[in-house]
């Protein structure tokens, strides 16, 4: 598990591209054969990316976390942007499509990824935060979550949020989890933008076609930055920093919080003119 700090509003403005980089961009969390992870020292999110390939793989506790197994102080959502595969937790099965969810709850033991085929594997996406109640493991299908068209075509950001794990939805400790999804010929995600200095935010971004990018915004109102990202790269977000971006052509991105609340408009929005 490899640990990330994170740089403060008066180091960050001094940042060249590279320190940004190295410093809010995961960028090689899906590798074959292996779960990679993250952690964060901003409200202890743990990022990650699962790729059985071959063979099953397990998710297993780490020295950072001085526990018996991952989740036992832990909640984890869990997002396939691969092909279909399958997650054991403690014994149970649950079939995995493209685009399902999974919310695994605090004291979960046994933790698995599985594809159904080896060389076309799932693909799943990992985002975790210390949990102080345990809520029950649960699915979560493209089909069954609450969805929420947003922007327009005049605004180049058309867009379906896809609510998976919420306060009306799947319960959990502090965890929220979704993914949006942006209409043909759109390119703007959270424009206006927002920030909500109770929770840090992480955005995986996939469904980047080749030879096109994202350019992801962040920093304060009036000291924005930009991070290039590719196909199956993430940002971390700190609670003082802004979140938003346009792509060369449409994608889509799994969006996940964690901290002091679960509102989703208990945001602080941000005047277009402030911005600079």
């Amino acid at each position: 598990m490899e640990t990330r700090y994170s740089a403060d509003p008066v180091r960050y403005a001094r940042m060249t591209t590279n320190e940004l980089r190295e410093a809010f961009l995961l960028a090689n969390l899906f590798q074959p054969g292996t779960i990679q992870l993250v952690y964060s020292e901003i409200d202890r999110a743990i990022a990650g990316g699962a790729v059985p390939a071959g063979k099953d793989i397990g998710l297993t506790s780490a020295d950072e976390l001085r526990a018996d197994y991952f989740c036992q102080r832990r909640e984890l959502g869990v997002m396939n942007i691969g092909a279909k595969g399958a997650v054991e937790v403690d014994g149970t099965v649950y079939d995995m499509d493209p685009l399902d969810g999974l919310y695994i709850g605090c004291g979960s033991k046994s933790v698995s990824f599985h594809s159904e085929k080896s060389g076309d594997p799932a693909v799943f996406y990992l985002l975790s935060y210390p949990a102080h109640k345990a809520y029950p493991t649960k699915q979560a299908k493209k089909a069954d979550a609450a969805a929420v068209h947003l922007g327009s075509d005049e605004d180049c950001n058309k867009r379906t949020i896809y609510k998976y794990i919420h306060p009306d939805g799947i319960q959990s400790c502090q965890l929220v989890l979704g993914f949006t999804e942006l209409a043909d010929g759109n390119i703007w995600n959270t424009m206006p933008a927002h920030t909500h200095a109770r929770r840090m935010e992480v955005y995986l971004y996939f469904a980047i076609e080749a030879d096109h990018v994202v350019f992801h915004l962040m920093g304060p109102p009036e000291e924005t930055r930009h991070i290039v990202v590719r196909n199956r790269q993430a940002v971390l977000s700190p609670s003082w920093s802004l979140h938003s971006g346009a792509g060369t052509k449409r994608y889509s991105f799994i969006w996940g919080m964690g901290g002091e609340n679960q509102a989703f408009d208990d945001m602080d929005w941000i005047d277009m003119k402030t911005l600079k």
